[in-house]
């Protein structure tokens, strides 16, 4: 059992990384990794809306939208479940989410809120947060597994923009040709990023 939740921490954090494997979450993490203040505080609230968004996710998806629905009208008799609303009631969980962290940022932190900006509360359309929701939802997973699956998603969203954000400070200070200057030395940072990730596909099998 220790093993298996191992593999499930490894895997989500180093191997599957969301935003450097599965190119998910790209907007923030383009966006909120200009500075490493910024970057820190995007990342604890991503790390916090994924992980209580996947909790209640799982639990809306195990037991009211895969709960067998039957009634009857008239000469009619209806039966299904409500699985093909999942994609609407995750973004309502999100959103109510991402709410409760921008109205403590503004309250607790008014400067770190100010420069995280638009991209707070993007949070909400944030892919890589509903993806995850999604991929519980998918494979069926229990609500303890998705809640972890989560926690490590967010976990290993935050390493990939807190080293992004490290190596944009340090891109600001080195002399980079002009025609790689902004954006495009950016990019291609992300890139080198994302391959070195793919070092880690060995340790889970």
């Amino acid at each position: 059992m220790s093993q298996e939740w191992l593999a499930i921490t490894i895997g989500t954090i180093l191997v599957n990384n969301f935003v450097l494997s599965k190119f998910l979450g790209i907007c923030p993490f383009l966006g909120v990794s200009r500075k490493l203040g910024p970057a820190l505080g995007m990342s604890g609230a991503v790390i916090f809306v994924m992980t209580i968004a996947s909790f209640f996710a799982s639990i809306i998806n195990n037991f009211i939208l895969t709960a067998d629905i039957s009634f009857t009208i008239g000469s009619y008799h209806i039966a299904g479940n409500l699985i093909f609303m999942k994609t609407l009631v995750f973004i309502a969980v999100i959103a109510s989410l991402v709410q409760v962290v921008e109205l403590s940022l503004q309250k607790l932190s008014p400067p770190l809120y100010a420069s995280l900006g638009i991209y707070l509360p993007l949070i909400t359309t944030n892919c890589a947060v509903m993806g995850c929701a999604l991929e519980n939802a998918k494979t069926g997973r229990g609500i303890l597994y998705s809640t972890v699956f989560g926690f490590c998603t967010g976990i290993g969203f935050a390493i990939a923009l807190i080293l992004f954000a490290s190596l944009r400070e340090k891109l600001d200070l080195a002399k980079v040709p002009k025609p790689f200057e902004g954006m495009a030395i950016a990019l291609v940072t992300a890139g080198i990023l994302a391959m070195g990730f793919t070092g880690f596909s060995a340790l889970v099998k």
